[in-house]
């Protein structure tokens, strides 16, 4: 027979549940979700570069319970966004193309063109191509506001600055 009594036998060998042990997968939701308001400050920065860490500011990827299927992401105010830059000759080569839907209805703008008439679209569309191509992206586009001066009409909701880590 074996030397051990009959109650260590059952302490060595007892089953270990691992529902103890491991930690749970958290996924947030619309009722969890925490929302902030920061402002970004667009002076002298260069617009693909912004446009990526604000994407990721809106998408919420920021945060530890980021979820891809729920808008986590933060409410995100650019200001100063006539003064952003572009590198190399995209000032004057980059098109930005629309249609009308009519037989030679096609158009396009420079940045340069752009910047004059409303210097707010720029950092729209840049921000806009890196959001996903859906319902949820497009709920998250609607959280970012853009003003081409340092004004914002937005003080009620006590934003933060932020410095984001563009070069």
């Amino acid at each position: 027979m074996h030397s051990l009594s009959k109650s260590v036998w059952e302490n060595i060998y007892k089953p270990v549940f691992m529902d103890t042990l491991s930690f749970k997968t958290v996924s947030a939701n619309v009722n969890t979700v925490t929302k902030k308001w920061v402002i970004v400050d667009a002076e002298a920065k260069i617009l693909g570069r912004l446009a990526s860490e604000i994407a990721r500011l809106l998408r919420g990827k920021h945060k530890p319970n980021f979820t891809p299927h729920v808008d986590c992401g933060d409410n995100v105010i650019v200001i100063n966004a006539d003064k952003i830059r572009l590198t190399g000759n995209k000032m004057l080569e980059k098109e930005y193309l629309r249609h009308s839907g009519y037989p030679g209805g096609q158009k396009s703008t420079t940045p340069r063109e752009l910047l004059a008439r409303t210097p707010e679209k720029v950092i729209e569309f840049a921000v806009k191509g890196m959001l996903p191509k859906n319902r949820l992206g497009s709920k998250m586009y609607t959280n970012l506001y853009v003003y081409a001066g340092s004004e914002h009409p937005h003080q009620g909701q006590n934003p933060e600055v932020i410095q984001l880590n563009t070069k």
